[in-house]
């Protein structure tokens, strides 16, 4: 798949975005994926016999191929990104707003850290606004448990997404894995490539935009290794909180159900393709108005992760847009809580059973009761 010489001398060659010389042969490799097919088949031609479908087949391949050849770069597939975004939101939102963004300087690379509610929406939204406000994207951190197949992990690597090894076993192995990591960080940022990354692992099923200062540690583990004080460290960074909300969250049924059945049996057994699922329902799902805040650059010399994340949580909250059905769920009296809103946030809770409705309830309260 790749040259000797490659693989020898870059050391973050397994969980990097592909650079230019790699995006035709991955295209390649993912329009010769059947699994990666048979998906697309099954998404357009849902209704269709068997034998429909594999006769499509080919026919799927060749306009892919034909479709794809003028992607030879990773700018180019940022464009194509861009076109479904465009898309995407005129059908699935009522638009999207930003601020914060004039603050920033459109030739310095940022470490984003944001809350994290949609699986593939956060960064997104995050890389579609910087584009459109003339800054350049950012490289993704994905998680690999998101990446249990081939294609998938094609697609990831196609639009400039570099793996978090969370499945990484012993305590050799994550160490090795958390300095790979925090070293490519900042190798990023040195290059002027931005990052992405949620500021815990996993979404807030709850609506509680709480960092975990072990990621806050990650990124310290090459600063040790360069003997500089985290404080110092932290703030070649550059770290900037993210706080992105939604009015409606398209999958805030499902958390609703996992949480209640989490505190009812004491466990919640994911199914094989969860996660796929949820990515694209949060693509295709309503998600009303959507605003995306870029906090300031921290620049205060934390010593600590808790401090550090006390300081990215209060951003976060603070900058967090709150839409009428946050007011309603959590019981505060407002003007723009309409009919209408109430008709919503009732036809959710019917749909759940009467002990999850709390569960809910607290997924679009939680960030008012968060707000200063």
């Amino acid at each position: 798949m790749y040259n000797t010489m490659t693989t020898t001398t870059d050391p973050f060659l397994e969980i990097r975005p592909y650079h230019d010389d790699e995006i035709p042969a991955a295209i390649s490799r993912l329009i010769n994926d059947e699994e990666f097919i048979s998906a697309i088949l099954q998404h357009r031609f849902e209704h269709q016999p068997g034998w429909v479908k594999s006769l499509m087949s080919p026919f799927i391949k060749a306009y892919l191929k034909f479709k794809w050849a003028k992607l030879t770069t990773v700018e180019a597939i940022q464009m194509e990104v861009k076109k479904y975004m465009d898309l995407s939101l005129a059908k699935t939102s009522k638009g999207v707003t930003y601020s914060g963004l004039d603050k920033l300087d459109k030739n310095c690379a940022y470490l984003f850290i944001s809350n994290h509610r949609d699986i593939a929406m956060d960064p997104a939204l995050v890389n579609y606004g910087l584009y459109i406000h003339g800054h350049r994207t950012v490289r993704i951190a994905i998680g690999d448990n998101l990446l249990r197949k081939p294609c998938a992990t094609e697609l990831m690597k196609l639009n400039k997404s570099f793996i978090v090894k969370r499945s990484a076993k012993g305590p050799r192995e994550m160490m090795k894995a958390l300095g790979t990591l925090s070293a490519y960080i900042k190798h990023s940022l040195e290059t002027n490539n931005s990052i992405w990354i949620a500021q815990r692992e996993g979404r807030a099923k709850d609506g509680n935009d709480y960092t975990d200062p072990a990621i806050l540690k990650m990124f310290h583990v090459e600063g040790r290794k360069q003997k500089v004080e985290f404080s110092d460290y932290i703030r070649l960074l550059k770290i900037v909180p993210v706080s992105i909300s939604y009015e409606n969250d398209p999958c805030d049924i499902a958390k609703a159900r996992e949480l209640y059945e989490k505190a009812t049996k004491g466990e919640y057994e994911k199914s094989e393709f969860e996660d796929i699922e949820s990515i694209i329902q949060g693509i295709i799902g309503n998600k009303g108005r959507i605003h995306v805040s870029f906090g300031d650059v921290i620049e205060q010399p934390f010593s600590t992760p808790d401090e550090l994340a006390e300081e990215i949580d209060r951003q976060i909250h603070d900058h967090y847009k709150l839409y009428p059905i946050n007011k309603l769920a959590a019981g505060v009296e407002s003007d723009d809580i309409t009919p209408e809103i109430k008709a919503t946030l009732a036809n959710k809770l019917a749909q759940l059973p009467p002990d999850a409705h709390q569960f809910l309830l607290d997924s679009y309260a939680n960030p008012v009761r968060n707000h200063s």
